[in-house]
């Protein structure tokens, strides 16, 4: 039976973010049943000049597997730090096992009450109106996205992109994860502790930009890469590029390549039947037991058990 995802609509549903939603999981029809909502199925203008009807009101929440807010505009959550009673008594019985928001759809989570004493976060520019209104939160307005199991919140706009796509990585794996991120045409993973605002995205000078650098390492994952290799390959010292990089990439490039290096492992774990030591040294990790602390680590399971539970057919 395909995972049931209710997506509520509140006005004004911020355009992006309700697309988002819907087209990442609908790249899975058969694995994801999507059912778009709204109170009293009345319908709801986005920021995009547009207004969308529904064939579902909020009791399709109660049953799904798992309910998503996408970012909004919805006055009583942004504005008066509440609820509508209909909607606050459906997120707050719903059955469904996960919760999520994606940007400012954290707003509606925190006047339900559902992110109180949790970690959170949502779009950096609505850090200072989300403290006043909800402070139990703990928000952290520095990361991409938060996983606190059951409830999942995404900074803003493009960050719903990465959220969507780390829980079809967590209910499917990587491989599935990598076919819906070329179906849609967006970079695989970005992981969620990656800070939202990186200051320097597009270098000034393309000659000065740390890509031909990543480019180069990942083709060599599984040889050993020293930083002042990598510097060398941008022409640059080391002090420069460690400063371009994290401008670029919003991380160390240390941090950068173990995030590559436990990609290539949960691909190779997905997609052969390699023995656990010698995908170690496919994804640069050298030995199994590092393999094992560096996935215990990144995802918390051990190569066995992540292959049991994504091996492709």
């Amino acid at each position: 039976m395909a995972h049931r995802i209710a997506v509520l609509a509140l006005e004004t549903s911020i355009a992006f973010d309700f697309g988002t939603a819907t087209h990442i999981f609908s790249a899975l029809p058969d694995d994801y049943e999507l059912l778009v909502c709204s109170p009293d199925r009345r319908p709801v203008r986005t920021t995009g000049g547009y207004t969308m009807t529904f064939d579902h009101g909020l009791e399709v929440l109660r049953d799904a597997d798992t309910v998503l807010v996408p970012g909004t505009r919805y006055p009583p959550a942004r504005q008066e730090g509440r609820l509508e009673p209909a909607v606050h008594e459906a997120l707050t019985t719903t059955k469904a096992s996960r919760i999520m928001s994606i940007c400012t759809g954290a707003f509606v989570l925190g006047a339900a009450g559902i992110l109180d004493g949790r970690p959170a976060t949502t779009h950096w520019s609505a850090t200072e109106s989300f403290r006043a209104l909800y402070p139990k939160v703990e928000l952290n307005p520095d990361v991409l996205f938060v996983d606190d199991g059951d409830v999942l919140t995404s900074a803003g706009v493009a960050a719903g992109i990465d959220l969507c796509l780390h829980v079809i990585r967590s209910d499917h794996g990587s491989e599935i994860a990598n076919q819906v991120a070329r179906y849609c045409v967006v970079p695989a993973w970005r992981q969620g502790g990656q800070s939202q605002f990186v200051h320097r995205p597009v270098p000034d000078d393309p000659d000065s930009s740390t890509a031909p650098a990543r480019a180069w390492a990942l083709d060599r994952l599984d040889e050993p890469l020293e930083l002042s290799a990598l510097a060398g390959q941008a022409r640059m010292s080391v002090r420069t590029f460690t400063r371009r990089f994290r401008a670029e990439t919003g991380m160390s490039p240390g941090r950068w390549l173990t995030q590559q290096r436990v990609e290539r492992a949960r691909h190779l774990l997905e997609s052969t039947d390699l023995p656990i030591d010698q995908v170690a040294r496919h994804a640069g990790f050298g030995t199994g037991a590092a393999l094992r602390q560096q996935l215990a680590a990144s995802i918390g399971v051990s190569p066995t058990a992540y292959r049991q539970t994504f091996r492709t057919a």
